[in-house]
Formats: structure tokens, sequence, C-alpha cells
């Protein structure tokens, strides 16, 4: 029979002979004048219940602050301090890593899913000194099925759509290329990206509210570390899981395609702009010709992935990344620039 019965005449809880070997427990109560222990042990108790029906300890030690006195106040400033530490150092990278392996092990044993998830740590992928891609789960003991998972508690993300990424801007991390860059570097069918609600670009939560898919590139999932929420997870990795299982490799994949016109389009409507520039102003003639040349190197730039697309049906996952970085096109531009400058 257990120890705890209620009275539900009078509300009351009763609790037959107990005891514990606890040794954080004892010597709590080993510090306590012998008159003084019966009141903590009816606090431990509240407190220990409303922690059980709280989701988040942030929250239950707000509410037990004004309930139950002074006596929480240390628990809280260590509590915030250890967030505070948490979001202001670069350990919330590792730490968040980490956390989310933990979360997709645990879903999967639950699950009965045969997925192996693993943290790559400081270990380098098909790109050379490479390591994006923070988490890798190969799917159902297949160490050839798997997919990438690039976790990214950061402000300074954006979401780098191809339609208005600036090539010959500085290189930056950016969703799109974090995405692409997980896949071809680890190698995998699917790539997913993680951020964190309290740590992310107010453009990617726009975008994607929840969970997010940009075609032929990957998965977003927002996910909320402060509340233990970690539901976006879960459907962005079985959306991710039953792709990479059951899709076939189609004869046109109409999604890379979409993405090599949306490029095109764009350079396209480049060109045009230009006719705008000699018009506004004669002094912009410098700015002119470097659009101009520009232009030129991506539409010949564009026209060669096209084609290879076109005779192969399809782009590698290192070819998507190569495309959409667009370095040898950048590189080919420094020289002509240099010209340019020197007419002036």
């Amino acid at each position: 029979m257990g120890i705890v019965s209620l009275d539900q005449k009078i509300k009351k809880v009763k609790i037959s002979e107990f005891s514990t070997e606890n040794p954080i427990v004892f010597e709590y109560f080993n510090k306590l004048p012998r008159e003084e222990r019966d009141e903590h042990l009816q606090k431990a108790i509240y407190i220990g219940v409303l922690a059980l029906m709280e989701d988040r300890i942030a929250a239950f030690l707000a509410k037990t602050r004004n309930e139950l006195g002074t006596e929480l106040e240390s628990l809280k400033i260590i509590f915030e301090a250890k967030m505070e530490e948490f979001y202001r150092t670069s350990v919330k990278g590792v730490l968040a890593e980490d956390q989310i392996a933990e979360f997709l092990k645990t879903y999967c044993e639950d699950k009965n899913l045969n997925d192996k998830v693993y943290v790559t740590g400081n270990r380098a992928g098909a790109i050379p000194r490479n390591k994006t891609g923070d988490i890798v789960c190969e799917l159902d003991g297949n160490p050839d099925l798997k997919i990438a998972i690039e976790c990214k508690f950061d402000k300074s993300i954006k979401l780098g759509d191809i339609a208005s990424k600036d090539i010959f801007t500085k290189k930056m991390d950016t969703a799109w290329s974090q995405l692409l860059e997980s896949r071809a570097n680890r190698d995998s069918k699917v790539s997913m990206m993680v951020f964190d609600r309290s740590l992310c670009d107010a453009s990617i939560i726009k975008q994607f509210e929840h969970v997010g898919y940009i075609p032929g590139v990957g998965f977003v999932s927002i996910i909320d570390s402060q509340k233990g929420d970690y539901a976006n997870l879960v459907i962005a990795y079985l959306l991710a899981r039953d792709i990479a299982l059951n899709a076939h490799e189609p004869d046109l994949d109409h999604d890379l395609l979409a993405i090599i016109m949306k490029r095109i389009i764009k350079d396209l409507t480049d060109i045009m702009n230009i006719r705008c520039l000699v018009e506004k102003n004669i002094d912009n003639n410098m700015d002119i010709l470097k659009q101009l040349e520009k232009s030129m190197l991506l539409m010949e730039f564009n026209s060669h992935y096209l084609s290879k697309f076109l005779k192969d049906g399809k782009l590698t996952n290192t070819d998507l990344l190569a495309f959409y970085m667009g370095e040898d096109v950048k590189d080919q531009f420094k020289p002509i620039e240099k010209e340019i400058k020197n007419l002036a």
C-alpha cells in the first residue's frame, strides 16, 4: 500500500511512515534546527508540486518568488545567470548541438526508429576543412542515407534567398548557404537548419514561423529552448526523413530548375536596371561598366550550370553549393574591376 493517502472530506494529504537516504536532502535538513524541519518539509513538498505542474522552470521561479519569500532568490539568480551566459557566449552553439542531438536520440528510441544520431564536432566532411553540418542522422541504420542538421543560435544569420543574393558582396553565412553546404559537406539526402526563436533574425521568423521548406534546398525548424519546446524539430525531422527514405530522383528536378531560373531572371532584371543608371547620372558610368561586366560574367556562369543541369538532369550537392556561392565568378571579376578603376 502507498504511503500517500487523501482525505477527500477535509481536502488533506496524509503521508505515513516515510524515509529517504538522499544525501542532498539529509544535508539540508541536518543544518536546520529541529523545530524548523517540519515547516521546511512542507515548503519543499509545495515547491516540488509547483515544479511538476509547470512546463517552464523560469515561469515556476517567477511564480514562487512572491509566494514563498526569499528562499528561492539565490536559485533564481543562479538560473538567470546561467541563461545569460548561455545566450551571451559562444558556448550556446555547442550546448545547442548536444541538446538537439540528445532530444532526437531520445525521440528515435521512444518511437522505435532505427536511426543513429551523432554530433560531428570538429570533424570535417566531404569539403576539406569544412565542419558545416553539426548533427548527422543515419536513417534505418544505413550510413548512406543521411539527414544533415545545422544548428544556428545566432541572430546574424539571414535567409539568403538566391533571388536577392549579391555574389559580389562579402561572403556571409545564410540559411540557404548553410543548408546547401550541410548537404554537400555531409553527403546527405536532405538537410535541416534549426534556429532558436529568441536567437533568430526577424526575416527567418517572418518567412518560417514554425517549420519551413525551401524547395531543392532543405528544411528550416524554429524551436523554443527556453520553453523546452522541440515540437517543430520533430515535424521537420519526420518530413525530412520521409523525403530521404521515399523520394526517387526524377528525370528532371523542377525545384532545381526553378532555382536556376530564379537567378537568371534576377540577373536579367539587373541588366535592365543599367538603362536607368545611364539616364539617372552620367557620373555613374563607372558603376554601369562594372554592372555590365558583372552581368556578362553571371550570364556565362549561369548558362554553364543550366547546360550542365539540362545535360545531366541533375546537379550534385557540390555543384549546387558552388552555383549558390558563385565564388568562381567573383574571382573572375576581380581583375576586371581593377582595369575599370584604372580607366578613371
